[in-house]
């Protein structure tokens, strides 16, 4: 079996913006679905780790894209696993297209992503060890000559001048399997921050997140804003506690 795994996908109409093309949102589920059909394949899986009270949970996630597709378009999400420590481990992706690039070159690359991910012990809640399952079978499939030429990202640094923005309710539709709010939810709120006549005028180029704890349906997230350098905007969300706000992740977008 080979090491890159390659699923194909369309851009739904109803998975898309007013322009035609598709929301960020639904490329990150793409992304998701992508990486656990490539991990499930290889005996790594979602299925197989909810058996034995184990779960992946993303951590961090970057998607540059050059050009969204547009609706109708089929086009392949690659992924393959960059590197795997103790309890991290790196996924990279890649969305082509089945045209050709401007350069006649086949295929056309929309874009490329970075991923982050953990390995929880679903009753505990905490990081438990990658290697440990089917004896660090995880290695076997590493890939580290296959170039992903975004930036990593890192720590999306944020100042007490962050502006408040607003704060929302969440519901039984933001929650996922692992039972706390759904990773591509986050995205959806943070790039709903601006509104549509905004996104008439700009380009989404650059979306990336941290997470750093866990929210459920019930709580209440407020969100934060500051401007950066090179137009960039950082985001913070927290949520209520009776001990006062905990932040839950930071993102930082690009427009153009």
């Amino acid at each position: 079996m080979n090491k890159i795994g390659s699923y194909e996908f369309m851009a739904e109409p109803f998975h898309c913006d007013f322009s035609q093309r598709l929301f960020m949102g639904h490329l990150g589920n793409h992304l998701l679905n992508a990486a656990d059909f490539h991990s499930s394949a290889r005996g790594f899986g979602m299925k197989y780790l909810m058996g034995i009270q184990r779960s992946w949970v993303l951590s961090r996630l970057a998607i540059e894209m050059d050009e969204m597709p547009r609706q109708y378009t089929r086009f392949r999400v690659e992924t393959w696993v960059e590197s795997a420590m103790r309890y991290f481990t790196s996924r990279n992706f890649r969305i082509v297209g089945d045209e050709p690039s401007a350069d006649g070159q086949e295929p056309k690359v929309y874009g490329y992503g970075r991923s982050i991910w953990a390995m929880i012990d679903t009753e505990t809640r905490q990081p438990t060890d990658i290697f440990a399952i089917d004896n660090g079978a995880i290695n076997q499939w590493i890939v580290k000559d296959k170039a992903c030429p975004i930036d990593k990202g890192g720590r999306v640094k944020m100042t007490d001048e962050a502006r408040f923005v607003r704060t929302i309710d969440t519901y039984y539709n933001d929650v996922d399997i692992n039972g706390h709010i759904n990773s591509v939810k986050y995205i959806e709120h943070v790039l709903d921050l601006w509104p549509i006549d905004w996104y008439r005028t700009h380009r989404l180029r650059r979306f990336e997140i941290a997470y750093v704890a866990e929210a459920h349906q019930g709580d209440r997230l407020s969100f934060f804003q500051e401007e950066g350098e090179g137009g960039e905007v950082s985001v913070r969300i927290t949520k209520d506690s009776p001990d006062g706000p905990i932040e839950v992740c930071r993102s930082k977008v690009a427009f153009e």
